[in-house]
């Protein structure tokens, strides 16, 4: 193995550890190894600085702080305190109902739109349920973003994966639907089940509280009901604008910017620009978001992810092997370094493993896509849902822990991945259906 390879390993494990062991704070372990890439990429010739700052994805960047103003403003009317009142009232004797409900329509909306706008917008509402009756929203939190990997898996335009899979391989969207969304169909269920024996305590802990807890019955004079109904209606401008993305190919950012320039032009004064910026944005998480580009990109460069695609091409001769060795790599890869350069380096492997194997290389693909997006579970970096969560819950006060998250992610990954495999296995290459 390379010099280099061992470097970017070695930067890999330096960051795992002081997260794992909590050494450091997220944001301040991810600053500090970006800043190990700037001081080591560059002198050794592997990386340039302006190669290391544009590996930013100012995209990403600009749809979440968007997305953050946006559903700031939402929660100024009051809409979110009525939801959680109204849940509360009618499922607090419920808590499986509960769950399943918001991680069902976390899942669906996933599908269609982005996973962390769907997260950005259910989250609130469970921590503002926690606070009225008194139980803790991390298990709620953390199953609303297990069930908005699994559901985002489903469709093209669901995880970032799928629309670099789609883009190179020239798949359509319904073929994605028709390939994909009956398995996470079914590893959704699969997952309901998981989460009710993982969470059963809480559930108890969550009945006993939510029973005893004096929750009023929401009065529809706590919410601003103008001011509700324009931030509403340019989420629904939004979110139509984010379906419209395929047909005029204008970057996810785009909408949720226009839309932050829609509610300044339709509030007027009624949204304190200064006061979101500084309350709305969460700008800890957005520099975590910078920092994790400028890692990735260094390892990227050091051949880390290349030396694992590579490793995945060589492993076996047998189709069906190759085909579960992609998935399982895919996921392990994906749970602790970013999806996005990972599946970009094997889609350019993919053809030609197809070739050497003398196979349909669209098995291949869907391989890749359940492996990488479904491993987006296993630890609280796996995914960029997951960190927005996780800065959503330590401003509130919940520390969602790496340890905490992989406790109960990484079981929910292996259950949806080992279904996934043995679909692939019996769809692709023994059965065929």
């Amino acid at each position: 193995m390379e010099t280099s390879i061992l470097l970017g390993f070695g930067l890999l494990a330096l960051f795992y550890v002081l997260v794992i062991l909590d050494i450091l704070d997220r944001t301040a372990s991810a600053l500090l190894v970006a800043g190990l890439v700037f001081i080591l990429n560059i002198p050794l010739g592997f990386s340039n600085f302006e190669e290391l700052v544009n590996s930013v994805n100012l995209d990403t960047i600009l749809l979440l702080m968007s997305m953050m103003i946006l559903v700031h403003s939402l929660a100024r009317t009051g809409a979110f305190d009525y939801l959680a009142s109204r849940i509360l009232l009618r499922l607090r004797e419920s808590p499986f109902t509960l769950m399943a409900v918001l991680t069902g329509l976390t899942a669906f909306v996933s599908a269609f739109i982005d996973n962390v706008t769907t997260v950005l917008l259910i989250a609130p509402i469970i921590i503002e349920m926690s606070r009225r009756a008194g139980f803790d929203p991390l298990p709620l939190l953390m199953s609303v973003v297990f069930a908005s990997n699994i559901g985002g898996t489903a469709t093209l335009v669901g995880d970032p994966p799928n629309i670099i899979i789609g883009s190179v391989a020239k798949l359509s969207f319904m073929s994605f639907i028709t390939n994909l969304a009956p398995i996470i169909v079914v590893d959704f269920l699969v997952f309901l089940l998981v989460v009710r024996l993982m969470f059963s305590s809480w559930m108890d802990e969550y009945r006993s509280r939510a029973s005893s807890a004096e929750i009023a019955e929401p009065r529809s004079g706590d919410v601003e009901w103008s001011l509700l109904r324009r931030v509403l209606a340019v989420l629904i401008i939004v979110i139509v604008l984010f379906f419209l993305q395929d047909r005029f190919h204008y970057p996810p950012a785009v909408p949720a910017m226009i839309g932050v320039a829609l509610l300044l032009a339709f509030t007027g004064r009624r949204v304190d620009l200064a006061e979101t910026l500084v309350e709305g944005v969460d700008w800890t998480t957005l520099v975590f978001f910078i920092a994790m580009f400028i890692i990735i990109k260094g390892v990227e460069d050091l051949g880390v992810i290349h030396f694992i695609a590579n490793g995945i091409a060589a492993m076996s001769r047998d189709p069906l092997v190759t085909a579960l060795l992609i998935v399982w790599v895919s996921a392990i890869a994906s749970a602790f370094i970013d999806n996005i350069p990972f599946t970009m380096a094997m889609v350019s492997i993919i053809p030609l493993v197809s070739a050497a194997l003398h196979v349909a290389s669209e098995p291949l693909y869907w391989s890749l896509s359940l492996g990488a997006c479904l491993g987006g579970n296993g630890t609280i970096i796996g995914a960029s849902a997951n960190i927005v969560v996780a800065g959503i819950a330590d401003r509130q006060g919940y520390r969602m822990t790496f340890n905490r998250f992989m406790k109960y992610g990484f079981p929910v990954m292996l259950v949806t991945v080992a279904i996934s495999s043995a679909y692939v296995a019996l769809r692709y290459y023994i059965i065929g259906f």
